[in-house]
């Protein structure tokens, strides 16, 4: 059986290569239609056919990759203002001397509960959340350090240090907090994948994150939904209608997709095609 692999959110999913038609980029180019359905995106024309699009990632992960980027790039937002904040607060302890209060150990700050934790498929964010660690440490480190210069009598030297630190170490994690942004952002260039049920005409187009590679796999490597029901494998009921099975990929999972589980609206029967671009092939 051949497969091509999709990535949407966390997980790997896979189409029979004979359920697909080709790919495009997503333009958020749809034509709204009323539908309850939160997964249902709008309808796009596919040689004269109203083809319905649906987004993978609300039916699996029950919230879209957008949202999901979204919300991460908020939450970097947050952290990166916590850290203004927490200069300020470090400024005025030196400066006036106020007490500090702020997280003086890198991994109890919000940002580095959150940044010890996390993980990631995506390459390029790896490496960049990467060079966080060592300006980020070093950053909160300078509490300690300057806060006893300042006890010994050295308030100057502290000052001074923390004036080359701004404009350096900081200015640093300012930059990468702002880089970790726009990677999140402008590395999400969903793709529609038209499927098919007869090898000719559309039947529904599903939206993933990307695609990742071409396989080929025997009946033997895909478990049944037995057998991961059978584990504790929970799976959902509109879910379940879709996965034909769990496919084994050396020490990774891919969920076996069947697009015809996933019915066309009722309402496209009156729905009238467009003129639309022509189609790249797959």
């Amino acid at each position: 059986m051949d497969l091509i692999n999709f990535r949407v959110g966390k997980k790997t999913i896979s189409l029979q290569i004979l359920d697909i038609l080709l790919t495009e980029r997503y333009e958020e180019n749809l034509t709204d239609l009323p539908n309850d359905n939160p997964s249902f995106l709008g309808v796009k024309d596919y040689m004269g056919v109203p083809t319905p699009i649906f987004d993978l990632g609300i039916i699996l992960n029950k919230r879209s990759s957008y949202e999901t980027n979204q919300e991460l790039v908020s939450m970097l937002k947050q952290r990166e203002q916590d850290h203004k904040e927490w200069l300020v607060a470090l400024e005025a302890s030196i400066f006036n001397d106020v007490p500090f209060t702020k997280a003086k150990d890198p991994k109890q700050c919000a940002f580095g509960q959150w940044y010890y934790g996390f993980k990631t498929e995506n390459d390029d964010l790896k490496a960049l959340l990467k060079r966080f660690e060592e300006p980020h440490a070093k950053l909160h480190s300078l509490a300690d350090k300057l806060l006893v210069m300042c006890a010994q009598g050295h308030k100057q030297e502290a000052i001074d240090t923390l004036a080359r630190e701004k404009s350096t170490t900081f200015n640093k994690l300012m930059r990468l907090f702002e880089s970790a942004r726009d990677q999140i952002m402008l590395d999400h260039k969903p793709i529609i994948v038209f499927t098919t049920q007869d090898g000719q005409s559309p039947h529904i187009g599903l939206l993933v994150d990307k695609v990742e590679d071409n396989v080929h796999c025997d009946e033997s490597d895909i478990k049944s939904l037995q057998e991961m029901t059978s584990i504790g494998f929970e799976i959902d009921t509109q879910t379940k209608k879709l996965m034909k099975g769990l496919v084994k990929m050396g020490k990774r999972h891919s969920v076996l997709i069947d697009p015809s589980a996933i019915f066309r609206p009722e309402h496209l029967q009156n729905y009238e095609p467009e003129e639309t671009e022509e189609y790249g092939l797959f």
